[in-house]
């Protein structure tokens, strides 16, 4: 590898977005991405991670975790304390998106509130109804969001066709579970500042 480069061990959920912001930044980074349904198995996170970052280790300058905590509660801490690696902050990619002020009052102002980025719509007939058995019990949706209230669709996408397209489709999703839709445009600013903290910026 050349010298300089940084490896990013990124989760699947954010490796696109990730990605731009490495492009449009000119950043010396490589995104090496983990399966976003990881997210699905928090418990198998971290050992995932570790695994990653110790074969990519020897062919990098620097490693570090496009991760935030998501659902390890501080086992990826761990691993990356034991590793010397740094993470992105928050607790979960929700806080890069949107800022944890924001989450947090999204959940105080209605604790019943189901969250999706961009991702989780386009990947929602496979990451929830599949994943949950949806699909084949649709009994189950009550044992799974009987305490959910609303759908919050924090919006990354700034292109108008991109966004009506998956206007659609998060309205589709919130129909499936039989909550009511609300949009929140966050832009992706928020993940490439967090992105920054932990990349080089050859400028």
């Amino acid at each position: 590898m050349p010298s300089g480069r940084v490896a990013l061990v990124a989760c699947g959920a954010i490796a696109q977005p990730a990605a731009d912001a490495v492009a449009r930044r000119a950043w010396p980074v490589d995104v090496h991405p983990l399966p976003p349904l990881l997210h699905n198995r928090p418990e198998r996170i971290a050992d995932a991670v570790e695994a990653l970052v110790l074969q990519l280790r020897g062919r990098y300058d620097r490693v570090v975790v496009g991760y935030a905590d998501c659902g390890t509660y501080g086992a990826l801490d761990a691993v990356c304390e034991r590793l010397h690696v740094d993470r992105l902050p928050g607790l979960h990619c929700y806080d890069l998106f949107a800022g944890s002020d924001v989450v947090t009052q999204l959940s105080e102002d209605e604790p019943g509130t189901y969250l999706l980025t961009d991702f989780l719509v386009k990947s929602f007939a496979r990451t929830v109804i599949q994943e949950l058995g949806l699909d084949r019990h649709p009994e189950l949706r009550d044992d799974y969001f009987r305490h959910y209230t609303r759908v919050v669709w924090l919006v990354q996408t700034t292109d108008p066709v991109e966004r009506a397209e998956l206007r659609t489709l998060a309205q589709a999703a919130a129909d499936r579970i039989g909550l009511p839709l609300q949009v929140r445009r966050t832009g992706e600013s928020g993940l490439e500042r967090a992105l920054a903290s932990l990349l080089p910026d050859p400028s």
